[in-house]
C-alpha cells in the first residue's frame, strides 16, 4: 500500500510519485462534482450572510469534509449509494465547495456592496454573474505557474490545506471508508445547525400564526451618557451566528474586537455627540464617522504588515522568473509533468479570459479600456504574491492589496467612484481564489490527489458559486439602503466605499476631526502591526489585532459583545480540554452558523414571495 500518510517540505517531486501519489484511485467523480457544487452553493448563501453581518467569510473546506462525510454515510446509511465516499473523493469535493463558498471573499462581496452603497444602482445579475465568475476563473489559472514553486519544491505551510488533510484522514480513518470520529464530528455539526436554524425561525419569522417571536437583542442594564447602552448599540444580540464566528477566530482577534467596541460605542461615540460631530445616536449615524478611523487602521495596518513581509513579496517576485525559466527549459523532460497542470494552460487561461475582464470592466463600469488593460496584468502579479504571503501566513492579503489598487486607479482615473472599487475587486477576486486553490492543492500533495483533478473541481465550484451568489444577494439585500444598518453592518463594503472615496474624490469634503481620526488610524494601524511583528513572543498574545479594532469600529457593539463570548467558550473550552475542543469547536461553530444563515436566506426567500412579513 502507498505511503499517503503525508509529506514535508523536503520530499521531492520523484518520491512524492513513487509513494505518496494515488494514480489509480477515483477522485472527481461524478458525484464528487454534484456533492461539492451542492455543498458549496450552501456554504457560498452562508458566508454570504455570515459575510454581511460580521465583514468576514468562514472558512469552507473543513466544513464540507464534514458535511459531505455525514450527507454520504446517510446516503449509504438509507442504501442511495453503495461505495462509501473515499478520502481523495472528499479532497475533490472539497475543492469544488471550496471554489464556490469563497465566491464572498476576495473583494467580491465588499465590492459589490460598495459599489450599491456609492452608486445606489444595480447592475443587471447575468453581467454580474459572468463577472465574479471570470474573475474566479482567472484566479484559478494564476495559481498554475506557482504551484510547484511554493508547494512541491519550497513545502510552504498553508496552515488551512494542512487542517483539511488531517481532517480528511481523521474522519475517513486508514481505509479511506470512515471513523468513529467522523460521525461525531457530523453530529455535532448537524445539532449545532438545527438548534440555530430553529432559533433564526423563532426569532425572524414574522406571520400571524406566530404567537411570539424572541427578540433579536436583550438590553444591558446600564446607561451611558443618560441613555440606554442598547441606544449605542450595546447589547445581548440572539444571532449564534455571531456566537460561531468568533468560536472560530482567534481569541486575541476577539478580544481586541471587544475592546474596539466598548472603547468606540461606550467612549468614542457619546465624545462625538457631545461635539456634534455626531448627530443622533443610532449605529448608522454614528459608524458614519467612525469608519474613517476604521478604514484608516485597517488599511494602514494591512499595508505595513506587507511591507514589513517584502522577503515572501521578493521571493514572490524571483519564484516567478524560475518558474517560468523552468518552464522553457526542462518541461518536456519532467515526469511530473504528467500529472501537474500543463505550463501552456496559463497563458492560454490569460488570452481568454483577460480581454473578457477588460471588456466587463469598460461595459459595466465605465472603466477606460487602457486602465482595464493595465488592471489585469497587475492583478495577476499581485495574485502571484497573494499566494506566497498565503502559504506562509495562511492569510490573504487582501486588505492591503485592494487599497494599493484603489489607490493606482484613484490616479489614473480620478473621480471614477465604481471603476475604483471595481478594479480593486479584479485585484482581490484573483488573488484569493489563487491562494484558494493553492491551499486545497496542499491537501491534495498531502494525501496523493492529482493536481490536474483539483484544477478542474475548482472551476466546477466557481462556476457554482458565481451562479448563486448574485442572486442570493439579490434576495437577501433587496434596497441597498439596508447595507450599513444595523441590521446588515456590512463592514467591509463600508471601508471599501470609504477607501474609494477618499481615493477617487479626495478627502477636501471631510471636516476637520474626521480627518484627524484618519490621522490617528493610520498611526496606530502601524503602530499595531509594528508591535505584531517585533514584540517579543510572550507579550505578542496582549497586543490587540488591528483587524479586531478596526472591524469594531464599523459594526454594531452588540456583534463584537457576541463574537467575543462565542471565542471566550472555545477558549475556556480549549484549556479543559484541548483534545475535545480540537474535534468539536469547528463542527459545533460550523453548525450555528449554517443553521442560522441558511434559516435566513430561507426567510428572506419567504418574505419576497409574501408568505412572511418583513
Amino acid at each position: 500500500m502507498k505511503e499517503a500518510q503525508g509529506t514535508d517540505a523536503a520530499i521531492s517531486e520523484e518520491r512524492w510519485l513513487e509513494t505518496v501519489y494515488r494514480r489509480d484511485t477515483p477522485q472527481l467523480t461524478v458525484r464528487a462534482v454534484i456533492g461539492g457544487m451542492a455543498i458549496g452553493a450552501l456554504m457560498c448563501l452562508s458566508n454570504l450572510y455570515v459575510f454581511f453581518k460580521t465583514g468576514w467569510s468562514m472558512g469552507v473546506t473543513i466544513t464540507a469534509a464534514i458535511l459531505a462525510f455525514a450527507t454520504f454515510k446517510a446516503l449509504s446509511a438509507a442504501r442511495i449509494t453503495k461505495d462509501p465516499l473515499t478520502a481523495l473523493e472528499n479532497n475533490a469535493l472539497t475543492t469544488v465547495a471550496s471554489g464556490a463558498g469563497y465566491m464572498t471573499g476576495g473583494g467580491n462581496m465588499a465590492a459589490f456592496g460598495a459599489l450599491l452603497m456609492v452608486t445606489t444602482v444595480r447592475p443587471d445579475p447575468v453581467p454580474m454573474i459572468a463577472w465574479f465568475g471570470v474573475i474566479a476563473a482567472l484566479g484559478v489559472f494564476t495559481a498554475i505557474p506557482i504551484k510547484r514553486q511554493l508547494i512541491n519544491q519550497e513545502g510552504l505551510a498553508f496552515p488551512t490545506g494542512k487542517a483539511t488533510a488531517e481532517t480528511l484522514r481523521a474522519i475517513h480513518g486508514d481505509t479511506g471508508g470512515g471513523s468513529g470520529e467522523g460521525t461525531g464530528q457530523a453530529r455535532a455539526l448537524g445539532f449545532g445547525a438545527l438548534f440555530a436554524a430553529l432559533l433564526a425561525l423563532v426569532r425572524d419569522a414574522k406571520a400571524p400564526w406566530m404567537p411570539w417571536n424572541l427578540p433579536s437583542s436583550f438590553p444591558l442594564p446600564l446607561t451611558i451618557a443618560g441613555r440606554p447602552a442598547s441606544d449605542w448599540t450595546l447589547s445581548f444580540k440572539t444571532e449564534v451566528v455571531l456566537l460561531g464566528a468568533g468560536a472560530l477566530m482567534s481569541f486575541r482577534t476577539a478580544w481586541s474586537l471587544l475592546l474596539g467596541g466598548l472603547l468606540t460605542y461606550a467612549f468614542l461615540a457619546p465624545a462625538l455627540v457631545a461635539q456634534g460631530a455626531v448627530t443622533a445616536v443610532s449605529y448608522k449615524a454614528i459608524v458614519g464617522w467612525t469608519v474613517w478611523p476604521g478604514a484608516a487602521l485597517l488599511v494602514a495596518a494591512g499595508l505595513t504588515s506587507f511591507a514589513l513581509d517584502w522577503k515572501s513579496v521578493g521571493r514572490a517576485f524571483s519564484g516567478i522568473s524560475r518558474v517560468f525559466t523552468r518552464a522553457k527549459t526542462d518541461e518536456a523532460a519532467d515526469p511530473i509533468d504528467a500529472v501537474e497542470c500543463p505550463g501552456w494552460w496559463f497563458p492560454a487561461g490569460f488570452v481568454v479570459l483577460g480581454p473578457i475582464v477588460v471588456v466587463l470592466m469598460t461595459w459595466l463600469f465605465q472603466i477606460p479600456w487602457w486602465a482595464g488593460v493595465v488592471a489585469v496584468p497587475l492583478a495577476v502579479v499581485m495574485g502571484f504574491v497573494a499566494a506566497r504571503v498565503t502559504g506562509e501566513t495562511d492569510v490573504t492579503p487582501t486588505k492591503a492589496l485592494g487599497p494599493v489598487t484603489q489607490l493606482l486607479y484613484g490616479i489614473i482615473t480620478p473621480g471614477n467612484l465604481s471603476g475604483n472599487i471595481m478594479s480593486a475587486n479584479v485585484t482581490g477576486g484573483i488573488g484569493l481564489h489563487a491562494a484558494d486553490l493553492l491551499t486545497t492543492l496542499k491537501t491534495g500533495w498531502l494525501l496523493g490527489a492529482s493536481p490536474r483533478v483539483q484544477f478542474h473541481a475548482q472551476l466546477f465550484g466557481v462556476l457554482a458559486g458565481a451562479a448563486v451568489v448574485v442572486p442570493a444577494f439579490n434576495i437577501l439585500i433587496p434596497d441597498p439602503a439596508l447595507l450599513g444598518s444595523e441590521a446588515w453592518p456590512a463592514p467591509s463594503c463600508l471601508v471599501w466605499a470609504g477607501v474609494s472615496k477618499a481615493f477617487a474624490g479626495g478627502m477636501g469634503a471631510l471636516d476637520g476631526l474626521a480627518k484627524t481620526g484618519i490621522a490617528a488610524g493610520l498611526l496606530l494601524g502601524v503602530a499595531l502591526a509594528l508591535l505584531e511583528r517585533f514584540a517579543p513572543p510572550r507579550f505578542k498574545h496582549l497586543v490587540p489585532s488591528p483587524s479586531g479594532l478596526g472591524i469594531a469600529m464599523v459594526i454594531p457593539g452588540s456583534n463584537a459583545i457576541a463574537m467575543f463570548l462565542g471565542a471566550l467558550a472555545a477558549w475556556l473550552f480549549q484549556r479543559r480540554d484541548p483534545d475535545l475542543a480540537q474535534r468539536y469547536v469547528v463542527p459545533v461553530s460550523s453548525g450555528l452558523i449554517a443553521g442560522e444563515s441558511l434559516m435566513g436566506v430561507v426567510i428572506a426567500l419567504l418574505i419576497v414571495s409574501g408568505v412572511l412579513s418583513r
